[in-house]
C-alpha cells in the first residue's frame, strides 16, 4: 500500500478551536501547502479511490489492522526527518494553525499543555504500545480483533491526522526545503482517503486541513 519506496490509549488529546479573529486583523495569508502548485506535488497521480477500497476476499479489520501500521510507520518516518526543527523553543504548544490547539489527558484524566514535540511523543510511543499489544492487534492464527477494535482506531487515526496537521502547519518550509513535499501529500491524501473510506474520522476532527482536502476533492485525488 506504500506508494513511498521506503524500505487502548491512554491519553486522549482534546481539540480546542480558538475564538475568530478580530475584523480588524490583517488578512493572514493562506498557508504555503495551499499553493496549487506545492499542493499537486505528489508521487501517485490520480485518484486514491481505488488504493483504500477493501479487496474482494479481504477480511476488513485485517485490511484496517494492516494500513494502520503503515500509516503510523510512515507518519513516523516523516515526523523524524523534521524533528530537529520542531522543538520546545519553536513549537511551544501543539497546534494545527492559528485556530486550533490540541491538549493531552493523562491516565488521571488531568488536562495538560503540552509542547508539540512533547506531545507528538507521548502520541507515537502509545500507538506503538498499542500496535504491539496482542490482543488489539493479534498476529496468531484463528485470533480474533476485540470487539471495540474500531473505538481503538479511532483514536489512532485522530491523533495521526493531529500529527500530519501539525507538520503541514508548522513545518511545511522543511518539506519544501527538503524537496518531500510530494512524498508528504501523497501521504495525506491516501490517508484521508483511507479515513473516509472505513469512516474513521469525524469532519470537526479534520477541520485544521479542510481546505486542503476540499481542493483534493475537487482535483478529484481524494473521492468525497
Amino acid at each position: 500500500m506504500s506508494f513511498f519506496g521506503f524500505g487502548k490509549l491512554a491519553g486522549i488529546g482534546k481539540q480546542k478551536q480558538s475564538g475568530a479573529p478580530s475584523p480588524l486583523a490583517a488578512k493572514p495569508q493562506p498557508p504555503l501547502f495551499l499553493r496549487k502548485d506545492f499542493a499537486l506535488a505528489h508521487l501517485v497521480k490520480g485518484s486514491f479511490k481505488g488504493v483504500v477500497q477493501q479487496p474482494k476476499y479481504a477480511d476488513l479489520n485485517e485490511w484496517l489492522a494492516i494500513n494502520t501500521f503503515e500509516f503510523f510507520n510512515l507518519t513516523n518516518m516523516f515526523y523524524g526527518v523534521i524533528t530537529d526543527f520542531c522543538t520546545i523553543s519553536d513549537c511551544p504548544c501543539m497546534s494545527a494553525g492559528p485556530n486550533t490547539e490540541y491538549t493531552w489527558t493523562d491516565t488521571q484524566r488531568k488536562t495538560i499543555k503540552l509542547a508539540a514535540p512533547q506531545y507528538i511523543d507521548y502520541v507515537l510511543s502509545q500507538i506503538q504500545t498499542t500496535l504491539d499489544e496482542e490482543r488489539v492487534f493479534p498476529t496468531k492464527i484463528g485470533a480474533s480483533f476485540p470487539k471495540d477494535i474500531r473505538a481503538t482506531l479511532c483514536v489512532i487515526y485522530r491523533h495521526l491526522f493531529r500529527i500530519l496537521a501539525h507538520i503541514y502547519w508548522s513545518h511545511y518550509v522543511e518539506l519544501l526545503n527538503l524537496k518531500i513535499e510530494g512524498h508528504v501529500n501523497s501521504l495525506f491524501a491516501h490517508f484521508i482517503s483511507f479515513v473516509k473510506e472505513f469512516d474513521l474520522l469525524d469532519r470537526k476532527d479534520m477541520a485544521p486541513m479542510a481546505e486542503l482536502i476540499a481542493f483534493y476533492e475537487q482535483q478529484g485525488i481524494i473521492v468525497a
